[in-house]
């Protein structure tokens, strides 16, 4: 809305309105009804209105406006304005009836005709009333054609020089503080307050809280609090809706301690807070996770009998999402119907997603059942963290089934969705079934993005499906979808991948010369490829080219280069990138520090080793399961096995899995070692790890050494809270031919009571150990409460005490039947 537009309304006085031609008698009132009538039921209605009207003696002119104003269907409205203007006699309409029509079709949204008839009244010469103007601008304005508003705004303050009234203001205010144009709505909104010093009541209190409104909208939470202060008094009476914008407003905008004051100002001026206002400061508190203050509100809301509506609980329940705290799910929800609040599906949509990210998947899984069985209409947001959660699984079944049911629902899936999915399938290694998701994706008209080509492209070059990688390309290209630099990173990747080493080079030169940055990723990619066979110069070289384009190398770029110089052997020329990396500043990461870990262990020099490990830990930096392995490895090659055993311990107490990389080195170790003692190795020093100590007595009790290395790891990931994964290795030791022990199940029994479910303990493991075997594993759970109790004696004892006593009973039981 330009100045010009407004100019000219600044000092205009609404013009009288005119009188009518005749007064509204009730013969017309009786006639007007029976018109509307005959209108309403009668197919032949022309020949029953021209014998009615004639008999009454009325031109069918005088009353068009009263029928118009009368009759509610625009249909009709408009066979009547046709068959009296077409009428073979003169019969011309006034302006009063065609102000009549026009408040018909707007009231009843038909604005296609309103447009062609304020067009033929412009041709005759005739005009609006302001009364038509008026409906005509609130009807465009709430249905949000905010330029035609605007239009006739226009048109009626400076052609047909009229006023609109503060209800016809008011909604043009409204939709343009909705369309987001507040300069606009405030030039307008100070055209109102001008004309109102004339004492007109051309703005009210619902003025300004519209545009205060707008003002917060826009982030211009203190002028909207000037603009309030500006008319306080001048037909502006302060209310708790202006400190509901304002608190609502300072929230939004992250200023939660302006917010607050403003609070507090409202009860020490008097004014009660709505339910309104205390959902406005909750939403503030909980963007900050703010939940002491939350609370403190939330008992303030009781304490006055104020119910608290299900957005209240949603801010809640989000926001407790978002800051990573425990949410019980069901409980919340109870709690809710309990209070008189019936959550609603964004409450369970929110729920849903917290119980995924926590992994809960069966709770979110009752949660979309028990939305469903509300009748509550499920959404995309409803189902897409399940999905998401699935593919990370890898149960693409179910995944699948969700996505289809959701589709079946009426809820197109969109590319969020549809990307989880396809990503979830690519990292499983189902990129061809990703594929196919893909295209199910085009045929619904969901389009893929450049992400999502990516991830496809990545999963064919990991599987060496190359060729399928270029026609990939060729669809994404005819989709008028230009490759980004991940996209030409991973194109050249996928020519190393290949083999191609030149057709990589030239790939990539082929990027520089067409204008197009590789950054960093692209770089990286080509330095990995050198790398990868063994180029190392051209490697450095390409990181030099970097440099030229103001490209700095990063940690990713610097490990790549020490990785390849370890891999050939040359660990002064991982030493001296190294340095180089620290030199200029730039932070190695985990993955840097094992790589050099690593070329140690190959060089053999373990103490070296020993040495960046312990670098790594004092730079702040948390050794992961690569690293770990890597140097347990390195010990037990060079047939230290007492640091490698207290370096496994260290890594399962700092929760580190390991992996099955781990187990072998370990097993290996042992079981080619000759029966380790202190003569063997100087463990002087050391406090013997309770591995060790395991492997050591079984492999004294006749256990066969691999059996008693893999029970040993057993015990050690019992003893340290990883009771699931001692579950997971036990099967594999099934399946390669090692038969559960007594030693295994004393571990198993001090596992489970770990976790504090030893009630449940025969549902979780199977005992079929005889009296004799008992007392084995009686034996080795006093050495284990050693370790974790000072040898105070632990449930797992009294279990194996207790199963000792029933068997012996069994026994005597047995014997007394065999001699009767």
């Amino acid at each position: 809305m330009s100045k010009t537009l407004l100019s000219g309304i600044k000092r205009l006085k609404p013009k009288p309105k005119p009188s009518q031609d005749f007064p509204v008698t009730t013969q017309i009132k009786k006639l007007v009804i029976e018109v509307c009538e005959i209108l309403r039921t009668q197919n032949q209605w022309e020949e029953t209105l021209e014998t009615h009207l004639s008999e009454e003696e009325i031109i069918p002119s005088e009353i068009a406006h009263h029928v118009f104003d009368k009759i509610h269907d625009a249909g009709l409205g408009l066979k009547f304005f046709d068959w009296v203007s077409n009428r073979p006699y003169g019969c011309s309409l006034d302006g009063f009836a065609y102000s009549s029509l026009l408040k018909l079709l707007a009231k009843s949204k038909v604005f296609s005709e309103v447009e062609l008839l304020l067009e033929s009244m412009k041709c005759q010469g005739k005009v609006p009333s302001q009364e038509a103007f008026d409906v005509i601008i609130r009807a465009y304005s709430d249905c949000g054609l905010v330029d035609k508003a605007v239009e006739l705004y226009s048109f009626e303050v400076s052609t047909c020089v009229l006023v609109p009234n503060v209800l016809a203001c008011n909604a043009l205010l409204n939709a343009l503080v909705n369309k987001g144009k507040i300069d606009d709505a405030m030039q307008l909104y100070q055209d109102m307050v001008e004309r109102d010093d004339g004492k007109e009541n051309c703005v009210d209190n619902y003025s300004t809280g519209i545009m205060v409104r707008g003002l917060c909208k826009d982030g211009e939470v203190d002028k909207g609090l000037q603009l309030i202060f500006a008319r306080w008094g001048k037909g502006c009476i302060p209310n708790i809706v202006f400190y509901n914008t304002l608190i609502d407003g300072y929230c939004k905008k992250g200023d939660v301690e302006r917010a607050y004051i403003l609070f507090k100002e409202v009860k020490l001026k008097g004014f009660l807070p709505t339910v309104e206002t205390y959902g406005a400061m909750i939403n503030g508190f909980c963007k900050e996770g703010d939940f002491k203050n939350i609370d403190r509100l939330l008992k303030e809301m009781n304490a006055r009998g104020l119910a608290i509506n299900v957005c209240v609980y949603n801010s809640i329940i989000d926001a407790k999402c978002r800051h990573g705290c425990a949410v019980d799910l069901m409980e919340t929800i109870g709690k809710m119907i309990e209070g008189g609040c019936e959550p609603d599906i964004v409450t369970y949509s929110t729920l849903i997603s917290c119980a995924c990210r926590d992994g809960k998947v069966q709770e979110a899984e009752k949660l979309l059942e028990q939305a469903r069985n509300r009748k509550l209409l499920l959404n995309k947001f409803s189902y897409t963290p399940l999905i998401h959660i699935y593919c990370r699984q890898g149960n693409f079944d179910r995944a699948s089934g969700l996505l289809i049911e959701m589709t079946e629902c009426g809820h197109k899936p969109d590319l969020v969705t549809y990307g989880a999915l396809i990503h979830g399938l690519v990292v499983s290694g189902e990129v061809n079934v990703a594929l196919t998701i893909c295209d199910k994706m085009m045929e619904r008209g969901v389009l893929p993005d450049a992400g999502i080509y990516n991830v496809l492209m990545s999963g064919l070059c990991k599987k060496g499906q190359f060729s399928d990688t270029k026609q990939l390309l060729a669809e994404m290209l005819d989709h008028n979808l230009l490759p980004d630099a991940y996209i030409y990173a991973t194109l050249v990747d996928g020519f190393i991948r290949d083999g191609d080493l030149d057709g990589a080079k030239k790939l990539f030169e082929q990027i520089i010369k067409g204008g197009v940055n590789p950054g960093l990723v692209g770089y990286n990619a080509l330095i990995k490829g050198y790398c990868k066979f063994g180029l190392m110069k051209d490697a450095v070289l390409w990181m030099s080219r970097m440099a030229l384009r103001n490209i700095s190398p990063d940690e990713f770029t610097y490990s790549t280069i020490i990785d390849g110089y370890v891999k050939q052997q040359y660990l002064d020329g991982a030493l001296m990138m190294f340095g180089n990396m620290v030199k200029r500043k730039c932070t190695p990461n985990v993955v840097t520090y094992t790589t050099l870990i690593n070329g140690f262990c190959r060089n053999g020099d373990i103490s070296g080793a020993e040495k960046i490990f312990r670098e790594m830990q004092l730079n702040g930096l948390m050794p992961n399961v690569v690293t770990y392995t890597t140097l347990i490895g390195g010990f037990c090659t060079v047939g230290k096995l007492a640091k490698a055993a207290t370096l496994f311990d260290q890594m399962l107490i700092s929760k580190c899995t390991p992996n099955d990389v781990t187990f072998h080195f370990l097993v290996k170790g042992l079981s080619n070692s000759i029966f380790v003692n202190s003569k063997q190795e100087n463990e002087s020093k050391y406090d013997k790890p309770i591995f060790l100590d395991v492997y050591q007595r079984m492999v004294s009790d006749g256990w066969v050494p691999q059996t008693a290395a893999y029970s040993s790891i057993i015990v050690c990931l019992c003893l340290r809270g990883m009771f699931r994964n001692a579950l997971e290795l036990r099967n594999k030791m099934v399946r390669k031919g090692c038969i559960s022990n007594s030693v295994s199940f004393a571990a198993f029994l001090h596992g489970i009571c770990c976790e504090g479910k030893s009630e449940q303990w025969r549902s979780i493991v199977s005992c079929d150990l005889d009296e004799q075997e008992l007392h084995v594993a009686q034996k080795y759970s006093l050495i284990f409460d050693l370790c974790l109790t000072n040898g105070v004696a632990s449930e797992a004892s009294h279990i194996l005490h207790t199963l000792i006593n029933e068997a012996h009973n069994q026994e005597l039981r047995n014997i007394k039947v065999s001699v009767s």
